[in-house]
């Protein structure tokens, strides 16, 4: 994934906390707690204390922030005519949030259902029915529900997430951001000392300053291919790093166009699992060799899939998508699972995890 900031004055490049972002990804682990091996006792212990209404409200949205993390955790970044900048406080964001303009807001709480940014079309209702049909009867209610009346999801959405802050989220901002402010002044000084390129090998190795005479890109080393720009008019130029502590191994980029771009980056990583032994570690090193099955790797990781929805992300057709499969089903790293007459594919992560920390982050981040 790349970032043009040719012509970005460095000053426009700034680390900075953000309350709602940290709660889109402390949700993120409560749902997926196989992907954050060191979040155990946190999530378990947070999902123990939370009372059923809020629990049942969670379940329901929770498409948000399981698959992929949805950009309304970052309206700041969406706000026409705003600084770019998060705000200082949850309410401050939900308050961005609520600045969002209606069709963006209803474009990024319909990511889930692998909607893109690429055309600047009107959303379409009957597609993004069907789409959302695929992923299930929850996300295709809620789809009713943005697409009848998106004010009302909105208002629905502010409501949960203050209910989030009043049950755990308070508390354990509380305990974090001391760290994440730390963190974030460490590397803007880092920035201004020593220039982009150090501060970018500090906030992640996957992360490097490319130049091509005049040109200047952020590249970000993820099995995900996206373009955006750092200099977009609709929201100011800059680009926002974003440090997260419940984030590992995640590191997110939102590229959609017309929004400012955001990094956020992990700070700190869990030990990892004892590798698993040379026999299955040389099979599933053997099946991931071929490109295709790497990427099928990461889009698994997020969601369970049935086969066509796998040949209509890649192009291929079902019976490809079919031999890659097998594939990695016999290296025991996808699970099967059937819901009514489909059969639903996944990657068995602690399985991934086995294999090594640099694989888990490549195939997550």
């Amino acid at each position: 994934m790349t970032i043009d900031i040719t012509g970005l004055p460095s000053e426009r490049v700034i680390f900075e906390l953000s309350p709602l972002a940290e709660l889109g990804v402390a949700l993120h682990a409560l749902a997926e707690p196989a992907h954050h091996p060191g979040l155990h006792g946190w999530a378990t212990a947070t999902a123990a204390g939370l009372k059923p209404d809020l629990a049942d409200r969670l379940h329901e949205a929770n498409f948000l922030w399981t698959a992929t993390l949805s950009d309304v955790f970052l309206p700041y970044a969406g706000v026409r005519g705003g600084d770019g900048r998060p705000g200082t406080t949850l309410a401050e964001e939900l308050d961005q949030l609520d600045r969002l303009d209606e069709e963006r807001f209803v474009r990024a709480a319909l990511e889930f259902n692998c909607s893109t940014y690429t055309s600047g079309d009107p959303v379409r209702p009957a597609r993004v029915l069907e789409l959302a049909a695929n992923r299930g009867p929850r996300q295709l209610d809620f789809t009713r529900r943005l697409l009848d009346d998106p004010s009302g999801v909105r208002a629905w959405l502010r409501r949960l997430f203050e209910d989030c802050d009043e049950a755990f989220f308070a508390d354990t901002w509380r305990r974090v951001a001391p760290g994440l402010a730390a963190d974030a002044r460490e590397k803007g000084e880092l920035l201004r000392r020593r220039g982009l390129a150090e501060a970018l090998r500090a906030v992640s190795q996957a992360i490097a300053l490319e130049e091509d005479g005049a040109r200047r890109r952020v590249h970000v080393d993820k099995l995900a291919h996206g373009r955006t720009t750092a200099v977009d008019p609709e929201v100011g130029p800059g680009v926002t790093f974003v440090p997260t502590s419940f984030g590992w191994p995640h590191l997110l980029v939102l590229h959609a166009p017309g929004w400012r771009p955001v990094v956020q980056y992990p700070v700190g990583a869990p030990a990892m699992s004892e590798p698993a032994s040379v026999e299955l570690l040389q099979r599933r090193m053997e099946a991931l060799a071929h490109p295709l099955r790497m990427r099928l790797c990461r889009q698994l990781a997020r969601g369970s899939y049935t086969t066509s929805e796998l040949a209509d992300t890649y192009g291929i057709t079902p019976p490809e998508v079919s031999r890659h499969l097998s594939v990695l089903k016999k290296a025991e790293l996808v699970t099967v699972r059937r819901r009514g007459r489909y059969v639903l594919h996944q990657l068995d992560v602690a399985a991934v995890a086995r294999i090594g920390s640099d694989f888990l982050e490549a195939v997550l981040r």
